[in-house]
């Protein structure tokens, strides 16, 4: 398996280039040159399979140039119960993402139970060592700068604490994310995390970071790779739980399940793509957004105009505060035909703020062979699905899944399964659980007064020469 740009500019490279790289050279995303297809016999084989097992057995086929029993070790040793824990029954902690049944037909897939206490941890604590492993091999060392919302950055840092071989400097909006957040991150003290809170929204700081990546000379000097959800690594590692959720709620293996996913940046979603690409039956992808609904607008009128930061929305669901979905892109690559030149056209005029529409065929083909759905949630909205899934079914979600409860609901059909992935525990936004449901939600005991400890950031303006400067005086 190799791999190539989206914006066709790029010669075919291995996974550990790609792994390390971040964007590729034109500016495009790494996606792999086609995909392995699971026929139903090979499903069949799949299904009783434990997670890391069904890890290896779907990321094997995107892995080139690491040795099948490393990378098994590597898969092993990543998703294991005591890792995807935190106090859990230790049964269910076996299952890495146990399903919870709601109601017939109606089910939530935890991913929420790693380090940080979101979905990030599922791919992130993998690509922590598949990071190490690669740079030993390489006898390099890499510099990563991310951005983040909420919870990619926390996820990150604490799958790259203490690595050998990686600095991390996480860029995120200053006061925009909750205070459990921001006291995973900043509350770290290990010396290869570097904490930067930036005077805008995250769509500047993804900016940012974009911006230092097409700096070929600053990014081949400064050794710049990349973990946000357009890493490659953390995809298709994301792949690996939609396989697992379908098994665990299909009534037989062939039969189809629809997926509901809380989104901002569209990485998670992606993975569902792929997975339906790979072979997985899954009829229907709903897309679930907030008031900041740049993906609901694109797969209900096939236009894509991401939007300034003057119409970017500060919400109660604050890892989704996203208005330019990087990883659209690798989805609309695939929806018209995988034509580089194309795609690179497209994202001109996204990156000129013109955005653009999709053609009929495509935007019929968008919903008729890729079955995508949207919907968004208001604050009151997000209340009144906290309350009402805490109400009915005894379980307590936290605001981005409240989002996913709303648009699963929106795109029920009864008599197929619908399974809503999880985003985080509600622990993470106190505030919010607490005007829905009147009491603060539980944490981990390992974790309580978190927001107390020490605190350690650097604060920027929302310009790239100040970042350029901080990376290069820092790591």
């Amino acid at each position: 398996m190799k791999y190539i740009s989206t914006r066709g500019g790029m010669a075919p490279q291995s996974f550990s280039d790609i792994l390390l790289g971040g964007l590729a050279p034109d500016g495009g995303l790494a996606i792999a040159e086609a995909y392995p297809r699971f026929g139903l016999d090979a499903l069949e084989r799949l299904s009783t399979l434990s997670y890391a097992d069904l890890a290896f057995q779907i990321i094997e086929h995107f892995v080139d140039d690491i040795p099948a029993a490393d990378l098994k070790a590597l898969i092993a040793k990543t998703y294991t119960a005591e890792v995807y824990c935190n106090g859990r029954d230790p049964a269910r902690a076996a299952e890495i993402t146990p399903v919870t049944r709601l109601e017939d037909n109606l089910y939530l897939q935890e991913l929420s139970n790693g380090p940080t206490l979101a979905f990030k941890d599922m791919a992130m604590q993998l690509l922590g060592n598949l990071f190490e492993y690669v740079l030993a091999a390489r006898g390099e060392t890499i510099n990563i700068v991310g951005a983040t919302s909420g919870d990619t950055g926390s996820a990150a840092e604490y799958a790259m604490r203490g690595k050998a071989g990686v600095n991390v400097v996480m860029l995120s909006p200053y006061g925009k994310m909750s205070p459990f957040q921001r006291a995973q991150m900043f509350s770290l003290q290990d010396e290869n995390i570097h904490n930067v809170a930036v005077k805008g929204f995250f769509d500047a700081c993804q900016d940012m970071v974009k911006a230092v990546n097409n700096d070929a000379a600053f990014k081949a000097g400064h050794k710049i790779g990349a973990v946000n959800s357009i890493n490659w690594g953390r995809v298709i590692a994301q792949v690996v739980y939609y396989f697992k959720g379908y098994f665990a709620v299909a009534k037989k293996v062939g039969d189809p399940v629809d997926f509901c996913v809380p989104s901002g940046n569209f990485g998670n979603v992606c993975a569902g793509h792929i997975a339906r690409q790979l072979g997985l039956p899954i009829r229907h992808l709903v897309v679930a957004t907030n008031e900041n609904d740049v993906l609901d607008e694109f797969f209900k009128t096939g236009r894509y105009q991401p939007r300034g930061l003057d119409r970017t929305y500060e919400t109660s669901s604050p890892s989704m505060d996203i208005t330019k979905a990087s990883n659209l892109e690798r989805f609309v690559f695939d929806l018209i035909g995988r034509d580089g030149d194309e795609l690179a056209a497209l994202w001109q005029q996204v990156e000129k703020a013109d955005g653009f529409a999709l053609s009929e065929g495509d935007f019929k083909r968008m919903h008729d062979a890729y079955g995508f759905r949207s919907e968004k949630s208001t604050h009151a909205d997000r209340l009144a699905s906290i309350r009402e899934v805490a109400q009915k079914y005894g379980v307590q979600i936290d605001p981005h899944t409240a989002d996913g409860y709303k648009a699963a609901k929106a795109h029920r059909d009864a008599n197929v399964p619908m399974l809503i992935l999880e985003t985080a525990l509600p622990a993470k936004f106190e505030a919010t659980m607490i005007e829905a449901l009147g009491t603060e939600p539980q944490r981990p005991a390992h974790l309580a007064g978190l927001e107390a400890l020490p605190q350690r950031f650097d604060t920027l303006e929302a310009d790239v020469d100040a970042l350029k400067r901080y990376v290069a005086e820092r790591v």
